[in-house]
């Protein structure tokens, strides 16, 4: 193999290598959001996430008789950077989560509760002040 080869794979190999570990370096408290949401009552959303029965199966700050833990814990949900582990944490991703959660990753625990576009947009709301 000619050594201009070798310099290149060399070269692509430590641009690789240099891209991989500067990711590491970052903690997922760089890459979370705390979104401000318009038009949402969070004090409606804290409600609803109580007559849901979401409890039943999270841990969920503020929220009476939330101590489930099939699920889990929703302390400090605003810092997540995935919802599900599986998609950014914005608040149209949370909103389709909670209006359809099999739609977002099929076969998953969590059932489709029918929760509506206005209850979806709340229930993120209280999740988003839970720092």
């Amino acid at each position: 193999m000619p050594v201009r080869s070798i310099w290149r794979m060399a070269s692509a190999v430590a641009l690789i290598v240099v891209s991989l570990l500067e990711g590491c370096g970052r903690d997922a408290s760089d890459l979370a959001i705390t979104p401000k949401m318009t038009n949402a009552d969070s004090d409606r959303g804290a409600k609803l996430i109580r007559s849901y029965g979401c409890g039943g199966c999270h841990e969920v700050p503020g929220v009476d008789g939330a101590e489930g833990v099939v699920g889990p814990s929703l302390q400090e949900f605003s810092r997540r950077v995935y919802v599900a582990g599986m998609v950014r944490n914005t608040p149209d991703n949370l909103m389709d989560w909670l209006k359809n959660p099999q739609a977002i990753v099929p076969g998953n625990a969590m059932p489709n509760l029918d929760v509506s576009e206005r209850d979806a947009r709340d229930m993120a709301a209280y999740l988003y002040t839970l720092q």
